[in-house]
């Protein structure tokens, strides 16, 4: 028998943390550009889902490399401490949904954060219990498509999918050999047609229909 499960995204799937991410940063960067500079959750946003080099090149073009990440990873510390205390903005439904689908299925989350960010949201809603193994690019530097590999491969599942709100997603979800369910509420949009979700709700039933259309072929 095959063993299936779900992975899914965290920013823009499982919750919005943007405008959390933006004020915990505020006093970072404020101290460093001293008040010359904010970021905006608009900002934050926009940089959802790059991988954590890629987001600092976005959000600080105007530094050096080492600058950046330097800058980085203060702000991340800072926000790592903030969202364990203050959490994000869930998205509706978004725990009756995981109870239902851990009934059936082992769950993960991949992710292109930092470390402890995962760690951070199951922390303050309590949600460990939901989740049986987390990876992300801060742990090792991978892209997404082989953290995503990684999952499958220690966890020895033989079917999953990933569950991603942007292109970025699909296209790591493609390239790990893994299926698709979009998160159309969340950041973004995808260029093919893919199957979809407009609300946490719809998860369980799309799930189910892909799995049972593979029993039947």
């Amino acid at each position: 028998m095959k063993k299936r499960g779900i992975i899914f995204d965290m920013d823009g799937t499982l919750w919005d943390s943007a405008q959390a991410v933006a004020a915990s940063w505020a006093e970072v960067v404020s101290d460093y550009y001293k008040g010359k500079k904010i970021v905006t959750a608009q900002d934050i946003q926009r940089v959802m889902g790059l991988t954590m080099d890629k987001l600092a090149a976005a959000l600080f073009p105007e530094l050096l490399e080492s600058e950046r990440m330097e800058l980085l990873q203060k702000c991340c510390q800072a926000e790592n401490a903030w969202l364990a205390k203050h959490g994000g903005i869930l998205y509706e439904g978004l725990e009756p949904v995981l109870q239902t689908l851990y009934e059936a299925y082992p769950l993960y989350i991949v992710s292109n954060c930092q470390s402890g960010y995962i760690e951070a949201f199951l922390t303050y809603y309590k949600y460990e219990k939901y989740f049986q193994d987390i990876e992300c690019y801060g742990n090792n530097g991978l892209e997404k498509s082989d953290n995503i590999i990684n999952i499958v491969n220690r966890n020895g599942l033989n079917d999953a999918i990933y569950v991603g709100d942007i292109q970025g997603d699909y296209d790591a979800s493609k390239k790990a050999g893994v299926r698709f369910i979009h998160a159309a509420y969340g950041f973004g949009s995808i260029s093919e047609r893919v199957l979809k979700i407009d609300s946490l709700k719809e998860l369980p039933a799309r799930v189910l229909q892909i799995f049972s259309e593979d029993e039947l072929m």
